[in-house]
């Protein structure tokens, strides 16, 4: 009993476009996110970066016991083999021993982007 020649079923050519289509699709998505995870991890990078720099500058200060005079003092510090641009604005506060220190930076190219901040308060040597 031979139950005949069997039909072999198999994909057509549309339903495999079909599938290769929708491959492509969620290949490209995926592309897509990590590329925005790699600039991402970038401007994280540099944010980091640029929080050390302002906390070298804070600390410094601090370990000389410098008593800075008010204004405004800018520089250039590089960490990381980035190079950035660092602001310090020196003001008084009503008790006249104490100084406000706010630190600024932001990267060389960008000087306008604030990447990193902080602030602290001196004291004045002596007093």
């Amino acid at each position: 009993m031979n139950p005949g020649p069997r039909k072999i079923r198999g994909f057509t050519l549309l339903e495999m476009l079909v599938a290769l289509t929708v491959l492509a699709i969620a290949l490209l998505a995926a592309l897509r996110a990590s590329s925005a995870g790699v600039q991402n991890t970038a401007e994280i990078r540099n944010r980091l970066l640029a929080g050390w720099v302002a906390q070298d500058r804070l600390a410094e200060h601090l370990a000389r016991r410098d008593w800075l005079p008010v204004g405004v003092v800018h520089g250039d510090e590089s960490q990381g083999g980035v190079r950035f641009r660092w602001e310090e604005k020196i003001a008084g506060t009503p008790n006249f021993q104490f100084r406000r220190i706010e630190i600024r930076v932001a990267m060389e190219q960008e000087p306008d982007l604030t990447l990193g901040s902080m602030t602290g308060f001196m004291v004045k040597p002596g007093g």
